[in-house]
């Protein structure tokens, strides 16, 4: 029979933000998923799409410190995100 996979992994897992992406999301550890929903929140909240092609997200400054860059697509906000969890 096969081995049940254990729950907690993957996007459920807790991760630990770094101090410039708890600028945005806030400092205590939370799942994956939890963090790209507050960054999106974020996002949403001072207009940050880019209102001519909605998959660029037009960075602010937290975003900046977090991305690197002024602007990303959505597909690499993902990348970004990563760098900044532990």
């Amino acid at each position: 029979m096969a081995e049940k996979r254990k729950a907690g992994g993957g996007l459920a897992r807790p991760v630990t933000p770094s101090p410039e992406l708890a600028a945005i999301v806030g400092p205590n550890p939370l799942p994956r998923s939890e963090v790209v929903s507050k960054v999106w929140a974020h996002i949403k909240a001072n207009n940050l799409q880019n209102p001519q092609n909605k998959r660029e997200i037009l960075a602010d400054d937290k975003l900046q410190k977090v991305f690197g860059t002024d602007r990303c697509t959505m597909f690499e906000m993902n990348k970004h995100l990563s760098k900044h969890l532990s």
